[in-house]
């Protein structure tokens, strides 16, 4: 039987520990908070551009569903749900939000009140996340649908997705612009030689015509201006604003001298849908602290006759041979691409260095963008220009670009370019009604130079 004098003994001793428990507990609970507190997405500049904001947001993918390949357009006529689809790389799981914001044809903000554009709310919660399984770099897969029941836009024209982290959109991890289209107009196309008997042999000249039904159209000069991307590439595209020809219903851009594209060169690809396995354009795969993997040196191909070769103009496609489920056991790679120049020319690039000359290597998987992150390092030991980018198992498609500060940006300085190329062209036509401040997209047309 235990006595009351020694229950008034032991209580104090029970409040002392309860006392230390606090501090000690307290203080490690303090700073994890801390610590948590600092690893927030910091605050960010809104740039209304494709733009991941930390390096670790990685592998985005944004299109329509089922189509990975494809613009990210809503065709408000028959619409279709828009997927986005990114990895975080810090592996764990953060509280993103994201909305939408209606832009000018040449991406600026149209300045309108989102009860102007959007149907609901403007703000909804990315739900869908998943976290890696058995891989070496752990990552987060975050996925979203647009439009959502809450963030549902009205308008036609340019928008930008906005992803940020605690509803504070001021903490930016993604950007994306889409494309929604009210169809009220139609547009044939037709892909030419070049009028340009210097260039029949390099380019690829693209005729249109926009008709325009019932729409009335006062002024085509003022109203409707035409854009043309060659593979959804915002580094080769050209934007068309007086007609050739004009007539009731039907506006043409026809001009000899307009919409006259260099055809470019078949991409290069690399497969890794495997890692385990080396496909035919990786010389060597080799595991770290992460898995490693040397590519075969590329040539410079300008100059050489045209060779036909089955590309995906420039896509990227996540997939894994390795393992039964993909999304959420595909590994990341740091892999390592090389471009093997003449002595003459590597000599030429080296001297203009200091003058920011550069090659880049893009493609769809960083939306074409030429940075620090991409560009190319003279490797005096192998005599070749390389760098490595962290890419997630798939199918990639790549090319270098050239940027020198006399000649200025050449997409095909490597590549050369043809008229037999196959490339996809995406015109968009947008149209300003009379009495209004924003531009809607009238029409959407997908042309192939080759089928």
């Amino acid at each position: 039987m235990t006595s009351s004098r020694n229950c008034t003994l032991t209580l104090p001793y029970a409040i002392w520990f309860t006392l230390i428990g606090l501090m000690v507990y307290g203080d490690a609970w303090a700073q994890r908070n801390r610590r948590v507190a600092r690893e927030r997405s910091p605050r960010q500049e809104l740039i209304y551009d494709n733009h991941s904001y930390l390096p670790v947001i990685r592998s985005v993918q944004f299109h329509p569903q089922g189509e990975e390949a494809a613009l990210p357009v809503i065709d408000m006529g028959a619409p279709s749900p828009l997927l986005l689809s990114f990895d975080d790389l810090r592996g764990d799981v953060r509280n993103y939000y994201y909305s939408i914001e209606h832009c000018t044809h040449d991406w600026q903000s149209s300045n309108l009140s989102p009860l102007e554009y959007v149907e609901g709310f403007n703000e909804d919660r990315v739900m869908t996340f998943q976290s890696s399984v058995n891989t070496l770099q752990a990552y987060t897969n975050y996925q979203l649908e647009l439009p959502s029941r809450q963030v549902k836009p009205k308008l036609a024209g340019n928008y930008l997705l906005k992803v940020y982290e605690d509803a504070d959109k001021r903490r930016l991890v993604l950007t994306q612009r889409f494309y929604v289209v009210r169809p009220v107009f139609s547009v044939l196309g037709e892909i030419v030689p070049s009028n340009n008997t210097m260039k029949r042999a390099s380019n690829q000249k693209i005729n249109l015509t926009v008709q325009t039904g019932s729409q009335v159209v006062n002024n085509p000069h003022q109203q409707v201006q035409v854009l043309v991307m060659q593979n959804q590439r915002p580094d080769v595209q050209m934007w068309i604003r007086s007609p050739s020809h004009m007539q009731e219903g039907t506006i043409q851009y026809r001009d000899m001298a307009t919409l006259d594209f260099a055809g470019g060169n078949e991409f290069r690809y690399v497969d890794l849908r495997s890692l385990r396995l080396a496909s035919e354009r990786v010389r060597e795969i080799y595991r770290d602290s992460l898995i490693q993997v040397e590519l075969m040196p590329d040539q410079a191909t300008a100059g050489q006759s045209y060779g036909s070769l089955f590309d995906e103009d420039g896509a990227f496609y996540l997939d894994n041979q390795d393992r039964p489920h993909a999304p959420e056991e595909s590994d990341y790679a740091q892999v390592r691409f090389k471009l093997a120049l003449d002595p003459q020319a590597s000599d030429r690039l080296n001297e203009n260095s200091l003058a920011q000359s550069g090659i880049y290597v893009v493609g769809a998987f960083n939306h074409y963008q030429r940075t620090a992150e991409n560009r190319l390092q003279y490797n005096s030991e192998t005599d070749q220009w390389e760098v490595t980018l962290p890419l997630r198992q798939g199918l990639y498609n790549y090319e270098y670009v050239l940027e020198e500060p006399d000649s200025g940006f050449s997409p095909f300085h490597f590549s050369g370019s043809y008229f037999q190329t196959g490339n996809t062209y995406q015109v968009l036509v947008y149209f300003r009604r009379p009495g209004t401040t924003w531009d809607e997209i009238a029409a959407y047309q997908l042309l192939r130079s080759r089928d």
